[in-house]
């Protein structure tokens, strides 16, 4: 089963509409690969290093999730069940990881 992806997170749509256009165009070509993912697959993926973010969390207390998303830029989000919730994304890698 494909995962799906929530972008109801207005933190998240500011960063996306700030994008330049090639930016933003990179970002939606690598959501429209993860739609095509189960998570196993998502996991797996080198390219898009899934990873915990153990100096936060998200919000509730979720746990936070860092994934890559273009070369520069990776993604903060949360898993709830087959929903991937995109919470912001950081043009600076560092910054994914730090508030």
């Amino acid at each position: 089963m494909s995962l799906e992806l929530d972008w109801n997170a207005p933190t998240f749509q500011r960063d996306l509409l700030a994008l330049d256009k090639n930016d933003r165009n990179s970002v939606l070509n690598t959501f429209a690969r993860l739609v095509q993912m189960d998570w196993e697959m998502l996991y797996q993926q080198p390219g898009l290093n899934w990873e915990a973010v153990k100096s936060q969390t998200g919000p509730q207390g979720a746990k936070l999730y860092s994934l890559r998303v273009t070369q520069k830029m990776r993604l903060l989000c949360v898993r709830r069940g087959n929903a991937l919730h995109c919470i912001s994304l950081h043009p600076d890698h560092d910054s994914a990881y730090t508030r």
